[in-house]
């Protein structure tokens, strides 16, 4: 896997890869714990017997634990480290998974809900906060959107273990407890991220922030090699003292001063549109999307596998592609493709082709462009476009707008679907996947091949015009 234009030798790139393995675990919980539910969400509705309302609220009751994790995660990190925060991650993990696989009542599974939820807003903020902040330029992306093929794993591991066990047994058993193994399965996973972080390394910039110039050299050593490794460092610390004499941020209104808040803004507004433009509504309801085309629950589920499989497939297009392609033109052909794929959805419900091939293949399509574009490289350009004082504490501020926007189209998904239908439904998103597309076009720059440094220089130098046409980020298209 190595990349030639990093120049770092095999060591390095072999160091490398596995403190962002470590990260990606991380976005393996993170897709493991949040699609757990979209086996589990039919028998539990049965189970209690629940509105669609209810529904909404149980399926996305986790989303109101990622945002607190994810708007906490920056600041804490900041001050005790990303390792640590990390570890706190995984922590929430396997609470999250023992509480529920113990039979107790509904109140007491939203509870433990929320606490995984935590974990998750911990993981999808600061997993590829410490892959960007350790990555070299060169394989930035490609190291940042393993993270996204973690999270696309975790998906498609729990789609398999969720089909497994629920064909251990009868309808009776899934709806009685089947269930509660399915979200009892993450203690594996989450004992494992427990164990490979206690021997990663810290974040050498955030060292560096602490004044541990000693411990961050060391570690841009392995990544880098010794000559790279204190150009970086010398960077580094020139950066620091730029924001020094700038004060420090301080409040997150601070996030909104010149050379901040055009980044501050590209981070929201993308992180919001990479979610409502509908996968999760996908994603945690698929086999009851499927269902309602008057397909089987054994049927739904092996689509649902599918959908998983194509997911992991095209998000290695994008690791592979990322960094030479360009954040921007896999963006707008991803947003592009899911805006076409989407109203094919939406026609067929309308035209009552709900059993037909079409909603299948059409959400495979869909799936494959959100999965080279909006997936991995709104975490990608997220990581990449703040400061490093400040990155902590920004990235939160993005990554708990992504969560709003999650936990919106998770609740509302079933109320649209009983009140105006899945065609207008699928119509909605459709729209926002041409916003999506628009917004790219317009307003995001392209990254590749920067140091975060660099990239931190370019918001200073234009921090009103970036995202136009003739911002040298955008050479390259």
């Amino acid at each position: 896997m190595e990349n030639k234009s990093s120049n770092t030798g095999g060591d390095s790139l072999r160091y490398v890869y596995r403190c962002t393995y470590v990260a990606a675990i991380g976005g393996l919980l993170f897709g493991y714990d949040t699609a757990v539910v979209a086996g589990a969400i039919g028998f539990i509705r049965t189970r209690y017997d629940l509105s669609p309302a209810m529904v909404g609220w149980v399926a996305s009751c986790a989303l109101v634990g990622c945002m607190i994790g994810a708007m906490f995660a920056g600041a804490l990190s900041d001050r005790i480290g990303r390792r640590k925060v990390l570890m706190i991650s995984a922590i929430a993990f396997t609470v999250s998974s023992v509480g529920i696989a113990i039979p107790l009542g509904l109140d007491y599974f939203i509870f433990f809900r929320l606490v995984g939820g935590i974990g998750i807003g911990i993981a999808s903020m600061l997993s590829p906060l410490y892959i960007s902040e350790i990555a070299p330029a060169a394989i930035r992306g490609r190291l940042i959107a393993i993270y996204q093929m973690g999270i696309v794993l975790g998906i498609l591991l729990i789609y398999f273990v969720n089909a497994g066990i629920a064909g251990l047994h009868d309808e009776a058993w899934n709806i009685a407890s089947g269930w509660r193994w399915m979200f009892g399965s993450g203690i594996l996973p989450s004992g494992l991220f427990i164990y490979f972080l206690l021997d990663a390394p810290e974040s050498p910039r955030w060292l560096a922030q602490q004044r541990r110039l000693k411990e961050a050299e060391e570690i841009l050593v392995k990544v880098n090699g010794v000559a790279k490794a204190r150009v970086e460092l010398d960077s580094i610390r020139a950066s620091m003292e730029e924001q020094a004499a700038q004060g420090p941020a301080g409040s997150f209104t601070g996030l909104l001063r010149p050379g901040l808040r055009y980044a501050m803004i590209i981070g929201v507004i993308l992180a919001i549109l990479s979610q409502v433009t509908g996968i999760n509504a996908i994603m945690y309801y698929a086999p009851e999307i499927f269902k309602s085309g008057g397909n089987g629950s054994s049927s739904a589920l092996l689509q649902t596998v599918l959908i998983g499989v194509i997911n992991a497939l095209f998000t290695i297009v994008a690791i592979r592609n990322v960094d030479k392609w360009g954040r921007k033109t896999l963006l707008l052909i991803g947003a592009a493709g899911m805006t076409v794929c989407l109203g094919l959805v939406g026609a067929a419900f309308h035209f009552h082709l709900g059993r037909s091939p079409l909603v299948l293949i059409s959400i495979l399509a869909y799936i494959s462009f959100f999965a080279i574009s909006l997936g991995p490289l709104t975490f990608v350009v997220v990581a990449e476009i703040f400061p490093t004082p400040v990155r902590g504490r920004a990235m939160s501020v993005a990554i708990f707008f992504l969560w709003i926007a999650v936990f919106a189209v998770s609740q509302t998904f079933p109320m649209l679907q009983s009140s105006i239908g899945e065609a207008r439904t699928f119509w909605c998103y459709m729209g926002m996947s041409f916003i999506a597309f628009f917004f790219v076009w317009k307003m995001v720059p392209e990254t590749r091949g920067r140091t975060l440094e660099e990239i931190e220089k370019f918001w200073k130098a234009t921090p009103t015009t970036a995202g136009k046409k003739h911002s040298p980020y955008n050479q390259s298209l």
